[in-house]
């Protein structure tokens, strides 16, 4: 699944292809994503686009007349066209631009989704929402604040986006690796020396997986067909049955709430 920052990559992308433009209209190929494409989105026409930016694992566009909200689940993916072109197998969804370029949606398991919002809804669906990571109210005092209220994996709570937004499985593994601290440890348990280098490795390791355009593991490209190159750089995520780079020693791999767990118990304690 696309963590923050290959959303960001790709909100980047699209911002400079989208911003101040017109969308003429949308072309559906197919709706049944994870829920139905609204009817307000498939009826644009000749609406304006006044800004694009991403809040957690979210991609907003902001119209004239409302929000979309798009997320990409497990396997969306845009691209862009320069000419009109048969729909494959797992496109859903064209956005006719009056620059001329076509922005196309294709997702293979359809987990994506496409919301249409007005300013009061997007509000209400987007402030249930945690702070930033790599924002300021993302720190220390708060993340010790907060752990101390729950008895819960310090994985599984970077996981939650109640609590803090767009740090997935890749980038949860990595930055509890980076800060030392097992990922089955209690939140509540982390101490508040612990809280401030986990909240600066969390940023650094964001940080750095923009600049490499993010994570390919098997599914994600960006617009322009390319892999994020941050895999070259993961130090546990992925490496099962492979030696720590730091100290040598087997990496350990186990199952946190169905998700894949990869950490050293020398290096992380």
């Amino acid at each position: 699944m696309p963590e923050l920052p290959e959303v960001e990559n790709i909100v980047s992308y699209i911002r400079n292809i989208l911003l101040n433009r017109i969308i003429l209209y949308t072309v559906i190929k197919n709706d049944n994503l994870r829920w139905r494409v609204p009817f307000e989105i498939k009826q644009l026409f000749n609406v304006r686009v006044f800004n694009v930016y991403r809040r957690g694992k979210y991609i907003i566009l902001k119209l004239y007349s409302g929000y979309i909200i798009i997320h990409l689940g497990m396997t969306g993916s845009f691209r862009l066209l320069f000419n009109k072109s048969n729909f494959g197998k797992h496109d859903c969804l064209d956005l006719i631009i009056d620059s001329g370029i076509i922005i196309r949606y294709s997702d293979c398991r359809k987990f994506g989704f496409w919301l249409w919002f007005n300013k009061e809804d997007k509000d209400f669906f987007l402030n249930k929402l945690g702070p930033e990571p790599l924002s300021k109210n993302f720190n220390c005092n708060y993340l010790y604040n907060l752990t101390r209220l729950k008895k819960l994996s310090i994985k599984s709570f970077l996981m939650n986006s109640r609590f803090v937004v767009g740090i997935g499985n890749i980038y949860a593994n990595e930055s509890l690796f980076k800060s030392g601290i097992m990922p089955t440890r209690l939140s509540m348990d982390i101490n508040f020396d612990e809280c401030v280098t986990l909240v600066n490795s969390i940023k650094k390791i964001l940080l750095i997986a923009i600049k490499y355009n993010g994570t390919t593991i098997k599914n994600f490209k960006q617009i322009d067909g390319k892999p994020g190159e941050f895999a070259k750089y993961l130090k546990v995520y992925g490496r099962r049955n492979k030696l720590c780079k730091k100290c040598n020693n087997l990496l350990i791999y186990i199952r946190q709430n169905q998700r894949s767990s990869f950490f050293c118990k020398f290096c992380q304690n």
